[in-house]
């Protein structure tokens, strides 16, 4: 399969485009892609022939439409006004997508479809993730330039005139943390958990289907040019076990596949299309993934570490990693990284509402899996020795052998956030900082970044610290997280309210004008749509089905003490489930509020609802233990 067409390289001309696809009779089909406020890409079939006659019309964007139904842009293509025009984009890289069960009977090979990128118009007004996190990167850019046009010589950064900088590069970086099983099969959670606490799976080897499920993932999406870095296991997951047949059963793992940096835009393209190849693989071989950011209540759920950069292009075309300090042994990095990473602190409760959408993305993080539960950012001890605190929100990773390696890391994204939209507000925030920054120096940045809540800062906020050294779960207890770092949002309403409570931290992601007013509504609406819908429609009725499991067992030995766990017990399943004419169960009283639109009281229900059904099933773990 070496001839096949793996890639069209960003920015080829319309003549190469054509030239690429018609030398390639196995490709038939193209399909648009279009990313909506959830992250949703669209995926449509059109014969390659049509495609080939009317290419004009394809980067016009006048021909394909949608009518708004399949993609959530809610409060904008609406049911009398649905009409979205779907132009493609030629600044980023096509992935050629190969159905490896069906192979083409002229050419032999596996038959393709062009994903082409694209954005969704509506009205004349581009209103998808793709063109948000587009346009403010260009709104970012601009900024910066004349940034530095009016600071030509900024903190750390002195070996650069800021009069030759030409371009600034904007790049990131995800990765992919999965659960993988086969289907129809249960592993015992206690069992699991166990193991993880055991650290008996990371990074540990992996044997038969998963074994050639991963390797096979590796590398296909090397010939797509993502320059894949390393496949592992993940902390999560168990042993396999093997039938009478030699076949491996009861397969469930947790995995992770990393892959190179680009241009932030083409990085969330890129992790599109390699969820795309990674399921497809291990489907191929029987087996499920899940990229849920908590697929199993009380086992590590799935992160997706998101890597920012920068950088200034000067007029000899040299790169300039604009983190990066110029004495790296004196300074943790540039005025302009610490204007970056006190821009994304300080604006935090602004951005977290695209990063954790769901009630699993807030499941997720929870003390006790290493995943972020506050603000807080740690640079390392001492400046010429770099190190990773894994307990942050966001954290600076330096290399002091490579100066282009300095980037953020922000570890509180998972494998379903909407990457376009985050990275669109994360460097606005940013943006934010730096302007401040630029007017000092380094060491009053670190004294700034250092401070203690309670210090009076000339651009933090007073009441909160930002930076510790420390470990924050360990540390630190609850109330001294929160006070000083800020409580973390418990439900998605919660989460989304920071637009409204935080309107000022809401205007530094809106500066730009494309993360607008009207593109939030839209995010929060269809969040909460889906928060509401889960909850009725997945969540509770799991809960339901809990309470149900939790009978009373019968045994010709009972004791006291059975006797009052199965009492307490009882009585929460009665609290959770059971309605009387005189008063509701939780359950009741949560679908009511929600039904009813009463999001306030339904958020405070459902935080209520988790704590009475841990408490159930922990309860019923130590009945169930004790019956003989």
């Amino acid at each position: 399969m070496e001839d096949l067409l793996y890639v069209i390289p960003a920015n080829s001309s319309k003549e190469e485009v054509l030239d690429l696809v018609k030398s390639h009779p196995e490709i038939k089909f193209v399909s648009l892609v279009g990313v909506d406020m959830a992250g949703n890409d669209t995926d449509e079939k059109i014969p390659v022939r049509i495609f080939l006659k009317d290419i004009d019309d394809f980067y016009a964007g006048t021909a394909v439409q949608t009518d708004g139904s399949s993609v959530v842009l809610t409060g904008i293509a609406t049911l009398n006004n649905a009409k979205v025009d779907m132009p493609i984009d030629p600044s980023v890289n096509w992935f050629v997508d190969y159905n490896m069960e069906y192979y083409d009977d002229e050419t032999g090979k596996p038959v393709g479809t062009l994903r082409i990128p694209s954005f969704l118009v509506h009205e004349g007004k581009r209103v998808d993730s793709r063109a948000v996190l587009a346009d403010s990167m260009e709104f970012v850019k601009k900024e910066l330039l004349k940034l530095f046009k009016e600071n030509p010589k900024m903190s750390g950064l002195e070996s650069i005139d800021g009069n030759d900088v030409v371009d600034i590069s904007f790049t990131s970086a995800t990765e992919l943390e999965f659960w993988v099983k086969t289907p129809l099969e249960e592993a015992a959670i206690e069992e699991m958990s166990a193991s993880q606490v055991m650290q008996e799976q990371y990074w540990e080897r992996t044997h038969g289907a998963v074994r050639t499920a991963m390797e096979t993932c590796l590398l296909e999406l090397d010939k797509y040019g993502f320059s894949v870095e390393m496949g592992h296991k993940e902390v999560g997951g168990l042993k396999a076990q093997i039938d009478e047949n030699g076949h491996m059963t009861h397969v469930c793992e947790q995995l992770e596949i990393d892959w190179r940096f680009a241009d932030a835009l083409q990085a969330a393209d890129n992790e599109i299309f390699v969820r795309t190849v990674v399921k497809e693989v291990f489907r191929s071989m029987g087996l499920e993934v899940s990229f849920k950011a908590k697929p199993m209540i009380g086992l590590a759920g799935n992160g997706e570490h998101t890597h920012i950069g920068m950088a200034a292009i000067t007029k000899d075309g040299k790169l300039h990693n604009l983190f990066t300090a110029d004495d790296q042994l004196k300074d943790f990095m540039s005025s302009v990284g610490y204007g970056a990473i006190m821009g994304l602190l300080k604006n935090y409760e602004s951005i977290n509402p695209f990063v954790s959408a769901t009630n699993d993305s807030l499941n997720r993080l929870k003390p006790g899996f290493e995943a972020p539960v506050c603000i807080v950012t740690s640079l390392g001890h001492k400046p010429d020795q770099p190190s990773r605190n894994r307990t942050i929100l966001a954290g600076l990773i330096r290399d002091l052998g490579n100066p282009y390696a300095t980037r953020f890391e922000l570890r509180a994204c998972n494998p379903y956030t909407n990457t376009y939209l985050v990275l669109a507000a994360i460097y606005s925030a940013c943006l934010d900082g730096i302007k401040v920054a630029v007017k000092h120096t380094t060491a009053e940045l670190l004294a700034e970044l250092s401070k203690e809540a309670g210090e009076e800062g000339f651009y933090l906020e007073k009441d909160r610290a930002y930076r510790s050294e420390k470990d924050v779960f360990e540390d630190y207890t609850e109330e001294e997280r929160d006070r000083l770092f800020g409580a973390p949002p418990a439900t998605v309403w919660e989460n989304m309210q920071n637009f409204e409570n935080y309107p000022e931290k809401k205007a530094v992601i809106t500066s730009g004008g494309a993360l607008n007013d009207q593109i939030i509504n839209a995010f929060r609406d269809g969040a909460l749509i889906r928060w509401k819908t889960e909850l009725i429609a997945r969540i509770i009725p799991e809960n339901r089905d809990i309470v149900r499991k939790a009978r009373e067992i019968k045994s010709d030995f009972v004791t006291d003490q059975d006797s009052y766990n199965w009492n307490k017990i009882n009585g929460i399943r009665t609290y959770l489930a059971k309605d009387s004419i005189d008063e509701k169960s939780l359950f009741t009283l949560l679908i009511n509020a929600l039904n009813e639109g009463d999001y306030a009281t339904a958020s405070g229900l459902q935080v209520e609802m988790y704590d009475k059904v841990e408490e159930l099933k922990a309860l019923y773990d130590s009945y169930s233990k004790n019956m003989i």
